[in-house]
């Protein structure tokens, strides 16, 4: 049986669960939203990624009912939601701090929203059994957030928040309070819970390593704008900026200006050194500076020059251990530090470089992506 493929945005025909055109949010002079023009499906799990102050929270706000667009409009199935208050559309927000109700217990907290609405005893009591057991807290339905740990709190946030299947769940920084290796394990329990409801999850985020692990797709921010929207896969193998390289992981960005060697090479010469060669597919002019951005990892270190286009001699300047990577700074003979990563595969080894040490660093000609801006 072969699986299909979630890419509803590839498809031409398919309808936007949101879809915003041209909003722009302003308060007083500060644009906070510039222009924006955005379409997210049903059944995605979206991630707005970015600095503070790019404009998330305030996309996240809008989408909630909270805020509205000075300009443009915003659509949520179809309708146009711009102005109905926030208890009257099918979206519910998770805040980052849980905001669970310190009196109740957690059966009571997950039932608050239903009993506002009047939902039959029965209906209501079956729905927080179903959430208690989507969430594996069935065990703690009596206790009171006080006496649950904070991972089991978020689940609590989150069960409450999906007890009224909501068409859209907005969760702002809900990982934000937990610690690394939680905020881990809870990423992948989010993700099991987006797929077993089909509910359509915006997350807002600074993290990027949680972006890139819950989300389908990610829109990377800076000013109010979208820079690129893309999978988390196409964010980082094919950034289509140099923000968005140097905002999502490691990366080295060699400057220069770049002449063509064939259809699809360039040379680049980024000072001090002998030119590289780079693949791409994009056009450039003769003589225009470009970037050449390289991640870490597709980055070799060795003693001795080897075969292929791209090496440079260096001195190892730093050494960052950790754990199952280790990552080296090189400094060129131009002063440019270049980091290359190495995987630690085995659990006892010596140190094959130290610092100070003369290395040469290589690539491919198409371990790197070349950019224009």
């Amino acid at each position: 049986m072969v699986e299909t493929v979630f890419e509803p945005w590839a498809d031409p025909n398919a309808d936007p669960l949101i879809s915003f055109k041209n909003v722009t949010k302003r308060f007083g002079d500060f644009v906070a939203i510039d222009d924006l023009t955005l379409d997210i499906f049903e059944r995605e799990f979206f991630a707005l990624l970015g600095p503070s102050g790019c404009g998330k929270t305030t996309m996240m706000r809008i989408l909630a009912g909270f805020e509205n667009p000075t300009l443009g409009s915003m659509s949520l199935s179809g309708h146009d939601i711009a102005g109905i208050p926030p208890n009257k559309r099918a979206v519910n927000m998770m805040f980052q701090s849980y905001a669970l109700f310190p009196h109740l217990s957690v059966w009571e907290n997950i039932a608050f929203g239903l009993r506002r609405d009047g939902v039959a005893k029965d209906v209501l009591h079956a729905r927080v059994q179903e959430m208690l057991k989507l969430t594996r807290l069935e065990k703690f339905g009596r206790r009171k957030p006080h006496q649950i740990s904070g991972g089991q709190r978020q689940r609590v946030a989150l069960a409450r928040s999906l007890a009224k299947a909501p068409k859209l769940l907005l969760l702002d920084e809900p990982l934000g309070a937990l610690d690394k290796k939680l905020r881990q394990e809870t990423q992948f329990e989010l993700m099991d819970i987006q797929e077993q409801t089909g509910t359509t999850f915006v997350i807002v985020t600074h993290d990027q390593e949680e972006a890139m692990t819950v989300a389908s797709r990610v829109a990377v921010m800076d000013e109010g704008r979208i820079i690129q929207v893309a999978t988390p896969e196409k964010i980082y193998e094919a950034p289509n900026s140099v923000y968005v390289a140097d905002f999502i992981g490691d990366v080295n960005i060699l400057t220069g200006p770049v002449r063509a060697v064939d259809a699809d090479t360039y040379s680049l010469d980024f000072g001090g050194t002998e030119p590289m060669t780079a693949a791409s597919d994009r056009t450039f002019s003769e003589g225009v500076t470009a970037h050449l951005a390289i991640r870490p990892e597709k980055i070799g270190i060795h003693v001795e020059r080897p075969e292929g286009p791209n090496s440079v001699q260096g001195k190892v300047l730093d050494i960052a251990y950790l754990g199952n990577l280790s990552t080296y700074h090189v400094q060129l003979p131009n002063g440019q530090i270049i980091k290359a990563q190495t995987a630690n595969t085995r659990r006892v080894s010596r140190r094959v470089f130290t610092w100070e040490d003369p290395v040469w660093v290589s690539w491919s000609a198409t371990a790197g992506v070349l950019l224009d801006c």
